[in-house]
């Protein structure tokens, strides 16, 4: 079992969503949050001045799966995420982490068929 965890541009959303259903994975967590990597933010103007926004909108994608279901899904992360044919700098990043287990509240099950 893996732990997929990606960073998108919010426009990307439904394009990652779209992905991933035509490979199968319907369950997955969202969650805003801000950050900035290669970008560094951007400049604005706000009355006449300008000023620094430092950290930019983003979205989080944490997704459970088991190993058999880890490329198709990275597959389509990248598919729906990427701008244009060769992306651009700020289209995010996916980490795969190991999970050592799931337990599923409702039933108690554990394990890949918590998953």
């Amino acid at each position: 079992m893996k732990l997929i965890v990606a960073i998108i541009q919010p426009s990307r959303l439904e394009a990652v969503k779209a992905a991933l259903t035509d490979v199968e994975v319907f369950r997955l967590t969202v969650m805003d949050c801000q950050g900035f990597g290669r970008q560094k933010g951007q400049t604005d103007a706000f009355r006449g001045r300008e000023f620094s926004v430092n950290l930019l909108r983003k979205v989080q994608l944490q997704i459970a799966v088991n190993e058999e279901f880890v490329e198709p899904t990275i597959n389509a992360i990248i598919k729906g995420g990427r701008t244009g044919e060769r992306g651009e700098i700020g289209d995010g990043k996916i980490f795969v982490l190991p999970l050592d287990d799931c337990i599923r509240i409702r039933t108690g099950e554990r394990g890949n068929e918590a998953i």
